[in-house]
């Protein structure tokens, strides 16, 4: 048997060390991570590489590690669980999804679920939308007049809304959600607490050249920095045609022409964020637009469904889990494209990703690392 974690390990930090150590003290199970690759769910290029990434997480309590493709990296709360959740239960051996949350209430979570699916509730978040509406503080309000304050707290957070749409997500797999209670500073603090930093406060640390070795068990050895893809997306945004803009996720209601008026001005990203920003759309929604702008990840690419696991690492437990995978494994993507199926559109992305990504360093980095990186292979003492 094994447990489940979804993941961006962006960076691996103290805090995803204890979430895989709790799951493992909870469940006395290996771990199988199912972790973002090149770009994440904010919309940026990942601090560092996803080998680098893999390679911690295999030293501090993962067993597995498999890619979650770029199409649900990249993408909102539901679809980013739902691509997860896709992969995870394709490996039988998985009866449990571990997740960090700042309410570890299972019963709280579910019952938020449920309400998500209200139609009071999405009538309301509707209302408050058509007047200009922020929907995090939509679904909040609608939740909290429909259910209580009790089950509103449940998604007044990032961090609980993933967790209320793994719940959902997990419906009819036989796969037990088990939320673990988060250590320390609050998502997108900058503050530490006893050696436990939100990511985003890591982050920042690293790439101001800050010593982060009390807040992370490894320091990875090269570090992004998203400004420097700055020029490539505006060139990106200043050559897109509005119908090709209309194509990607999450745009709508003229949202498309705002975009392009701003790149013809903006001399940044940050800029043009600050230009095309609205109550009505959330910073983190903007850049995962200009990010599939980008890539070119597309509406159909995103819901169309994948069906494969690319393994980055495992451990010699992760091997056996590896072994209960009941769809396609990738290990070599070189082989795997030259089979040609249905999953090639994917695979294609993510090597993609990964290829621009390496664009995001102070010494830009060579490309092709999908096809030169060996699988790695970590002998961990027990």
């Amino acid at each position: 048997m094994a447990t489940a974690v979804i993941c961006e390990f962006n960076p691996f930090h103290n805090g995803h060390a204890y979430l895989l150590g709790e799951a493992k003290r909870l469940t006395n199970e290996p771990n199988l991570a199912v972790m973002s690759g090149s770009f994440t769910q904010r919309g940026e290029v990942a601090i560092c590489d996803k080998f680098t990434r893999a390679g911690a997480a295999l030293r501090h309590g993962a067993d597995l590690v498999a890619e979650l493709p770029t199409a649900y990296a990249v993408a909102n709360a539901e679809r980013f669980a739902r691509g997860g959740v896709r992969i995870a239960k394709s490996f039988s051996e998985v009866r449990s999804l571990a997740f960090g949350c700042e309410n570890d209430d299972t019963d709280a979570l579910k019952a938020a679920a449920d309400a998500i699916r209200s139609e009071r509730v999405n009538a309301l978040i509707a209302a408050e939308m058509r007047g200009g509406g922020y929907y995090p503080r939509a679904l909040e309000e609608a939740v909290r007049a429909v259910c209580g304050d009790e089950v509103a707290a449940a998604v007044s957070s990032p961090n609980n809304i993933l967790a209320v749409e793994y719940i959902r997500a997990l419906e009819g797999t036989g796969i037990r959600p088990l939320p673990i209670k988060r250590q320390g500073a609050a998502h997108d603090s900058d503050k530490t607490d006893g050696g436990f930093a939100s990511a985003s406060h890591i982050r920042s640390l690293l790439r101001e050249g800050a010593d982060c070795s009390a807040l992370l068990p490894e320091i990875p050895p090269h570090v992004t920095r998203p400004e420097l893809l700055d020029r490539a997306v505006l060139y990106r945004l200043r050559t897109i045609t509005a119908e090709e803009l209309r194509a990607l996720p999450e745009v709508g209601e003229g949202l498309e022409n705002r975009i392009l008026e701003a790149a013809g001005r903006a001399q940044s990203v940050e800029e043009l964020l600050t230009m095309v920003k609205t109550k009505r759309y959330t910073h983190a929604r903007l850049r995962r637009i200009l990010a599939c702008a980008f890539l070119g990840l597309t509406e159909d690419l995103q819901t169309s469904g994948s069906g494969y696991a690319r393994i980055l690492g495992f451990t010699e437990e992760g091997e056996q889990i590896l072994r209960s995978c009941k769809c396609k494994t990738v290990t070599s993507v070189a082989k795997a494209l030259r089979e040609n199926d249905e999953n090639t559109a994917h695979l294609q992305l993510d090597i993609r990703a990964c290829d621009l990504a390496s664009l995001a360093y102070d010494e830009i980095m060579p490309s092709d690392s999908d096809y030169c990186t060996r699988i790695l292979r970590e002998n961990r003492e027990k």
